[in-house]
């Protein structure tokens, strides 16, 4: 039985294309496409197997690679390096194959019946079947993958902002290589005006611009991250929060992978929420209002939860401890009790705030940070880190403690 192959392929090209499929008795051209919207929509359908289209063409993009494959259809695509698609990007769509334009007529067939393996689906490959005169898409790094770091925690205000600022400070400095800070909160995210950087400088929108068009790799995200201190550079978030459509969860897992590669601790400071209704939608394609939050964690070899120790605030994290464990039951996440106070929590705060938790939440060595509200304005108001602002701070003290524990840890990042 004949494979089904859909076709989207621009140019001269097409009729090239279309007569080596015709010629080919294990393959048959089951649609030519118009534009990639009747591809999605032809592959939905499963009227194709395989699909073979035009990098660069309006369209063709992670988004819609991860589609396609999401559908069971292989993707084999043409590159063209006179129009700027050159296998090496191309194959960071996650394609299935790429073929050199100027070869596709001795090369189109034997690519397509090439994707198609016994035990392999369509998207799961390590890497794209690469046909000559293609070159191999990804330069194998020479240290091991780095490690992400998930600063979350319930609504509230409980301070995740600072943890996450000031341990990524830290970890820069105890780790040879350097860290990276990612605003990923897309409700409110506050590192750039907190550290002074502009709101509307290239941040994690255009680093995911960049995934979706195959262009982000280590190298180009080190460009849009600039060193705001020694080791340590900093990915800006949304300046708005009505922007969350443009950082999609595909883009994310892209940017994930290329941070491990630039250095080897991120940390990455999520929003609040991680309801994960919009699911429900009839459309597949559409963004998720919480896929920030939601991709950092799935993707976070560590996650640090952080909650406020007041009266409020420590419902919130036994509660917000308990949907993690739902959304991750494999988690094992370090607990940060921010803010803790005497005159929120009584003349023995610390001591009541380990008894709750352990009690309640099954956590028995929480980090305890005690309010120092002088030293956290003194940062904001110079745009400075603790680490900088004020270096005995008992924030800074005890999340450099919090950093120790990650480093002496076994290499995180060592299973991806």
């Amino acid at each position: 039985m004949s494979t089904p192959v859909l076709c989207v392929v621009r140019g001269a090209a097409e009729s090239v294309v279309v007569r080596e499929i015709d010629a080919a008795a294990e393959l048959e051209l089951a649609r030519r496409c118009a534009d990639v919207a009747e591809l999605l929509a032809a592959s939905a359908a499963g009227h194709g197997v395989v699909a073979v289209v035009s990098a660069g063409l309006a369209g063709v993009d992670l988004d819609a690679v991860r589609h396609l494959q999401s559908s069971g259809v292989w993707v084999v695509a043409l590159t063209d390096d006179r129009a700027g698609w050159p296998a090496e990007r191309v194959a960071r769509l996650g394609v299935d194959g790429v073929v050199d334009l100027e070869a596709a007529g001795e090369q189109i067939v034997p690519a397509l019946m090439a994707t198609q393996h016994r035990g392999h689906s369509p998207g799961s490959r390590v890497g794209p079947v690469l046909t000559p005169p293609a070159v191999p898409a990804v330069t194998v790094p020479v240290r091991a993958p780095g490690a992400v770091v998930a600063v979350w925690g319930p609504t509230g205000a409980p301070g995740r902002s600072t943890i996450a600022m000031t341990l990524a400070a830290e970890l820069a400095s105890l780790a040879q290589g350097g860290a990276l800070l990612v605003d990923a909160d897309t409700y409110g995210g506050t590192v750039a005006p907190a550290l002074g950087l502009l709101d509307e400088a290239p941040g994690i929108a255009a680093a995911c611009r960049a995934a979706a068009a195959g262009r982000l790799d280590p190298a180009a995200l080190a460009a849009l991250t600039p060193v705001i201190e020694p080791g340590l550079r900093v990915l800006t978030g949304l300046s708005r929060a009505d922007r969350w459509p443009e950082v999609p969860a595909s883009g994310l897992e892209v940017l994930w992978a290329a941070a491990r590669r630039l250095v080897p601790w991120t940390v990455v400071d999520c929003g609040f929420a991680i309801e994960r209704d919009e699911l429900l939608s009839y459309d597949t394609r559409a963004p998720q209002r919480n896929a920030a939050t939601l991709s950092a964690l799935a993707a976070a070899d560590r996650v640090v939860v952080v909650g406020s120790g007041d009266a409020l605030g420590l419902p919130r994290l036994v509660r917000a401890l308990g949907e993690l464990r739902e959304l991750l039951p494999s988690a094992d996440p370090l607990v940060v009790v921010n803010r803790v106070r005497a005159s929120s929590g009584g003349p023995r705060a610390q001591q009541a705030v380990r008894e709750a938790l352990g009690r309640w939440a099954g956590v028995p060595e929480p980090y305890v940070v005690l309010e120092d509200r002088p030293a956290c304005d003194a940062a904001v108001l110079t745009a400075r880190l603790l680490r900088e602002s004020a270096p005995g701070s008992v924030v800074r003290r005890v999340v450099a403690s919090l950093a120790g524990a990650l480093l002496a840890e076994a290499p995180l990042g060592a299973a991806h």
